[in-house]
């Protein structure tokens, strides 16, 4: 029964290496979504419900139910996929992803859904001072903001673009579908997040019934910046349902 984490915007797998470095189980797998680090399947569109489908995929090729745990759009993604499918799901854990009808998209998204700013923005942006603005606007320790934009290549910034214009609705659209999730549910947030305000991690955790809500005195990537505390929290959530 493996632990299946998710990144979002603009992460990979790699997001999850201090969160892992503290984790004592073994059995966890970081995922690559397709164009954030991985090749896209022929003819995927990069839109939500592609995302939300193509994990459900690759939890059922797992063949059990999994501990789900998602940040920023894996939040969202990991929430929609165990609000369809909870029979794939043992328990889940997200942060820093809103789904709600009231949430209003941050400015860099508006820019990413916009098709003539939106390229603009891609076709302009700097590893350098992609770097600066995680640093300055979102407190990302610089090491880890310089590693994290290295990988933003051509194909990411494609992904990330279909993907936020795809999701001008998303709350409206997923947000009815949370009373459908079933699995235990441990919501993190970074208490300080501009973009996703702590609001609505209890929001989120009030939908979906969370045992637990916790805020973090930090940003928008408490992954990045409490790694332990965030690690710590996880493994307190799976422990109360081993054997479930």
């Amino acid at each position: 029964m493996p632990a299946i984490l998710i990144h979002g915007v603009p992460d990979t797998h790699r997001l999850w290496a201090g969160v892992r470095r503290h984790l004592t189980r073994t059995d966890v797998e970081a995922w690559d979504l397709p164009g954030f680090g991985a090749p896209r399947p022929d003819g995927f569109g990069s839109t939500k419900e592609e995302y939300a489908d193509w994990l459900i995929g690759r939890l059922e090729a797992v063949g059990e139910p999994v501990d789900l745990v998602g940040h920023d759009w894996g939040c969202i993604l990991t929430a929609r996929v165990a609000s369809l499918r909870p029979d794939l799901v043992r328990t889940w854990a997200g942060g820093n992803g809103p789904i709600s009808a009231r949430y209003v998209w941050h400015p860099l998204a508006k820019i990413w859904q916009d098709p003539v700013e939106g390229d603009r923005f891609m076709a302009g942006l700097t590893q350098d001072g992609f770097a600066s603005d995680l640093i300055n606007g979102f407190e990302v320790p610089a090491g880890l903001a310089k590693e994290m934009v290295r990988h933003v290549d051509a194909l990411m910034k494609d992904s990330i673009l279909k993907l936020y214009r795809s999701a001008v609705r998303m709350g409206s659209e997923w947000e009815p579908g949370l009373t459908k999730l079933t699995s235990p549910g441990l919501v993190f947030w970074g208490a300080r997040d501009p973009a996703c305000p702590v609001e609505f991690a209890d929001e989120l955790g009030q939908a979906i019934r969370a045992e637990h809500v916790i805020k973090l005195d930090c940003n928008h990537w408490p992954v990045l910046q409490r790694p332990a505390q965030v690690a710590a929290a996880l493994e307190g959530h799976w422990r109360r349902h081993e054997g479930g």
